[in-house]
């Protein structure tokens, strides 16, 4: 299966960063194919809904998350809201307008959240977001995801053993959710 990794944080000590990486190597062990995205090495401009389009890194995005089975999204929590690169990749990525050839990648897509926080009680601070990509696009947003905080890590990049379980069971929950959508007969077309 293919799977699009994507992490949208623009924090070079990005913990959400860290959740993608891992879960790339998870995915390419188990023997799927994976595009590693980061906004921070494969950078998207600021949306204006004109040129950006237009933008190199804009349709590598887009392709990657049209044509994967299942999209992991990393994203870091800021205020209780997710940072600003997941709304930028969506707002570029999710775009419809016939009249100048845009349709948007995320109809009908498995959506996993790899959410990195400061505080524990910030876990559910992607559900606006979650409803929005549901709502939108009749994503199919994984009840099962990842909270981490600092705490929840050995070390830098490594996993303490709580978080290393979750990331696996939220990554083999992914991939069976992926499966058991994939070849569906039907791809949304329209917006809400």
């Amino acid at each position: 299966m293919k799977f699009a990794v994507l992490s949208t944080s623009l924090d070079p000590l990005s913990r959400s960063r860290w959740l993608a990486g891992l879960t790339a190597e998870q995915l390419r062990t188990g023997g799927h194919e994976v595009t590693l995205l980061d906004l921070r090495e494969s950078p998207l401009p600021p949306f204006d809904n004109a040129e950006c389009y237009a933008h190199p890194h804009a349709e590598v995005y887009h392709h990657a998350i049209r044509e994967a089975d299942g999209i992991f999204l990393a994203v870091p929590v800021y205020n209780w809201g997710l940072g600003s690169g997941a709304k930028a990749l969506v707002e570029l990525t999710g775009s419809t307008d016939p009249d100048r050839g845009l349709h948007g990648a995320w109809f009908d897509q498995p959506v996993t959240f790899l959410v990195s926080g400061g505080l524990a009680h910030g876990y559910l601070s992607h559900g606006a977001f979650a409803f929005g990509l549901m709502t939108d696009f009749r994503c199919v947003v994984n009840p099962h995801f990842v909270y981490a905080t600092g705490a929840d890590w050995a070390e830098d990049g490594v996993p303490g053993e709580w978080l290393a379980e979750r990331l696996t069971r939220t990554v083999e929950r992914a991939v069976d959710l992926s499966q058991r959508l994939r070849g569906r007969p039907y791809r949304s077309v329209w917006e809400v």
